[in-house]
């Protein structure tokens, strides 16, 4: 096998990359995913992330490989520069996740019913909401919102693997906020 650095190498793997060659997206892969899942590990210390987020470089790598400029960067250039806005892309929606959540804990707290008037018409449409899920994700949000769960709790009640309790919450919140601020702007 040629080095890495091979030129002639690099421009046969490009081309065959952007061909659609699944043989040349294997070893892109084999080639670069550990760089990029430190990468990604290293700015969001959670290795389920990290992992999404080297799936999820290598899926918008091979979907948008028409749009690759050998002229204007090295394909593992171009990879890392695609990593770096799958990160930035997961540390934003961790920040909605995380204002959706607190949003819901507000909503649903007990000592927050003491301290100030229930808000019953809000509380109606999270619960709305809620029901909306699929069933697998409306049963993780009861156990984290309701039950007051842990991800790794859920997981191991639920027999489901913690990534997938973590994906669920993930989309069920974004899809939530999606759907509230919506309704907050429809007259």
């Amino acid at each position: 096998m040629a080095s890495v650095d091979d030129p002639d190498e690099e421009s046969q793997l490009n081309g065959r990359f952007v061909r659609g060659d699944e043989a040349a997206l294997a070893e892109l892969y084999r080639r670069w995913s550990p760089v990029v899942f430190t990468l990604a590990l290293r700015s969001l210390d959670d290795r389920t992330d990290a992992e999404d987020v080297t799936q999820r470089t290598f899926v918008s790598a091979w979907t948008s490989r028409g749009s690759f400029d050998p002229s204007k960067a090295r394909l593992s250039t171009w990879l890392i520069t695609i990593a770096r806005h799958r990160i930035a892309d997961m540390h934003e929606s961790r920040a909605r996740i995380r204002r959706l959540h607190d949003e819901l804990v507000r909503v649903a707290s007990p000592s927050d019913l003491v301290s100030q008037p229930v808000d019953l018409a809000q509380s109606i449409l999270i619960a709305n909401e809620m029901r909306q899920l699929p069933p697998d994700a409306y049963a993780v949000m009861r156990m984290a919102f309701f039950d007051d769960l842990t991800h790794e709790e859920i997981a191991r009640r639920s027999g489901m693997p913690l990534g997938t309790v973590k994906s669920h919450i993930r989309r069920s919140l974004t899809r939530m906020r999606d759907r509230l601020e919506v309704d907050r702007v429809t007259p």
